[in-house]
């Protein structure tokens, strides 16, 4: 009869957490910023198809790096719940603070009880009538959940990216300004002989949750996707 490696609970719970950063440090990263406009959401995202951002709800908001497949099943997950919570009760019951909670709790169900955890980290941004009510969410593979404040920076080298946006973050910028920002701590870490060059329009998306707008009067969406002429076009 053959015996069974044995493996600490705590060895065990590394190795999965070690696994999922890895996984999530291999992609691009991406920029929630709170703006004097309402929430800029930056992706570097060469795809025109295959989003990094979505729309969740009438003023809620999607973003999250790793491995399409598991947060497009979480995101698409998310506007379910939020369509039957928003039918059954009503539609201002749908928040960003429940929806990350339900998003918590199927991350961490996850990485505990499963064999390998979702190689995800996600952010869900609620846009408020004053730049003091935005809500911003961050999610890490384990269920994690923060309260962040001012702007979330995720995958690649997030760590480079949040310390270039924290030194040019104000609450009085405009959307151009935070989306060029974002792009600034985006652009790839400049050669010592080189200057860093700016990413094309192809190769980002960007979308915003307005506060208020012309481009969303009329209707309770407060999302909207820029296309590539939109983004050269704002970047000009």
């Amino acid at each position: 009869m053959t015996q069974q490696f044995y493996v600490s609970p705590e060895q065990l719970m590394k190795d999965r957490a070690d696994f999922a950063r890895k996984g999530i440090a291999r992609g691009r990263s991406v920029v929630v910023i709170s703006c004097e406009d309402g929430i800029a959401l930056v992706a570097e995202n060469p795809s025109p198809s295959l989003h990094k951002i979505g729309e969740i709800y009438d003023k809620i908001a999607f973003a999250a790096v790793g491995k399409y497949n598991e947060f497009e099943s979480l995101r698409q997950a998310g506007v379910r719940y939020a369509d039957v919570r928003g039918y059954s009760y009503d539609r201002e019951d749908v928040t960003a603070r429940g929806l990350a909670s339900v998003y918590a709790q199927s991350l961490g169900a996850v990485f505990t009880a499963e064999q390998k955890p979702f190689e995800v980290e996600l952010a869900v941004a609620e846009v408020g009538s004053t730049q003091a009510e935005d809500h911003l969410y961050r999610l890490t593979f384990d269920g994690s959940i923060a309260d962040e404040h001012s702007f979330v920076v995720m995958g690649g080298q997030a760590e480079r990216v949040s310390a270039a946006i924290d030194q040019g973050w104000r609450a009085s910028l405009g959307f151009p300004e935070a989306v060029r920002l974002a792009l600034n701590g985006l652009a790839p870490a400049p050669d010592a002989e080189e200057q860093a060059k700016p990413l094309p329009a192809r190769a980002l998306e960007i979308a915003v949750l307005y506060r208020h707008s012309e481009e969303t009067r009329g209707t309770r969406r407060a999302f909207h996707r820029l296309n590539d002429a939109d983004i050269t076009a704002l970047l000009a």
